[in-house]
């Protein structure tokens, strides 16, 4: 009976069937990211001339967005070992990802408003603040947390024992795992959501000026190029912001709605916070890696391809259109081909 009772508190008020469902639109989405994200990290190595600073950055957001899907898809609650190391390494990982687009932020700021060209020398530094800083949430969030809030799925099912009595609250993780996990994480989370709309703002209101300026003392031909190519621009940074907080929205009132009613968890809403939030990845693989350079990059590639292929597939071709001793030609030789000509062979 006790186990029972301990049971439901764990996993609130989640049937079996839910639990799977959440575990397969865990595993989907995460693996959505995984193959998205690496699909950036072979492209950064296989092509030479991407590895630009400014794509250097994406290439450590696609790492770290690959690394927490991959992680994220071994956690189960039902798994106390692997949900612990989906807990913590995903919670690592995360951290890293919108942490280095906050370097991208604050790069591509740098660039375009401050006018300095020193961004490269600040590779380590954005090491050390995008690896240490996670490293540091992580390790605090193992204080007082009991192994509550783990992983990006394991977070919407475990540590869910607050309604046991109010004297096991604090001991069993629940109401200081909250604090600390909401410090170490969402925190940070929607402090990088801040920054990026700021610095985003910032340089698409320089660029805007800077348009307005072009346009003024060019001719009109050029103006609408120019205005649509910035305005392409303008739009493609203005969604990076609105990945976090596409990503993380349902995560963030899920994660309240479990401090002000632990015990009682709403499906749906458990359902889009473990969907959006595995997907994170793919769709940072789709805003920040599948620019116009990653494009040209890969049609560069598949055109050497063509070039060097297609020689080889005429004499094929050729050969394969010869009519056989005796027999008929069908399509090359009869302009208007009969039924027969189709069921000849």
């Amino acid at each position: 009976m006790a186990m029972a009772i301990a049971t439901a508190t764990v996993t609130g008020n989640l049937t079996a069937h839910d639990r799977q469902i959440l575990a397969a639109v865990n595993g989907v989405a995460s693996s959505l990211s995984f193959v998205g994200s690496g699909f950036i990290v072979l492209c950064y190595l296989l092509f030479k001339e991407l590895r630009k600073f400014s794509f250097k950055l994406v290439f450590y957001l696609a790492v770290s967005d690959m690394l927490c899907s991959f992680f994220s898809i071994i956690g189960d609650p039902s798994q106390g070992f692997f949900c612990y190391a989906q807990g913590y390494t995903t919670h690592f990982f995360c951290v890293a990802s919108f942490l280095w687009t906050t370097t991208i932020a604050f790069t591509l700021h740098r660039t375009v408003v401050r006018h300095k060209t020193d961004v490269e020398d600040l590779e380590s530094m954005f090491h050390l603040y995008v690896w240490g800083t996670s490293l540091v949430m992580t390790v605090l969030r193992s204080i007082g947390n009991g192994h509550g809030h783990l992983g990006v799925w394991c977070w919407t099912q475990r540590g869910q024992t607050w309604k046991a009595s109010t004297e096991d609250v604090f001991v069993a993780g629940g109401g200081c795992g909250f604090v600390v996990h909401f410090i170490t994480f969402y925190v940070p989370l929607w402090g990088a959501i801040l920054f990026n709309g700021f610095t985003y703002f910032q340089v698409i209101r320089m660029l805007n000026n800077a348009t307005r300026m072009a346009v003024g003392m060019s001719e009109r031909g050029y103006q609408l190029d120019s205005r649509v190519d910035s305005m392409k621009a303008l739009n493609r940074w203005g969604y990076y912001p609105l990945i976090l907080i596409g990503s993380w929205a349902f995560g963030t009132i899920n994660r309240i709605h479990d401090f002000i009613e632990p015990g009682h968890k709403i499906f749906w809403l458990s359902f889009l916070d473990v969907g959006m939030a595995a997907l994170m990845g793919l769709f940072n693989s789709i805003a920040y890696g599948l620019n116009s350079s990653v494009r040209r990059a890969i049609y560069e590639r598949l055109d050497l391809v063509l070039a060097r292929e297609a020689p080889k597939m005429v004499p094929w071709l050729i050969e394969n259109q010869r009519p056989a001793a005796g027999k008929r030609t069908g399509f090359l030789e009869n302009p208007r081909p009969t039924l027969a000509t189709y069921f000849d062979h």
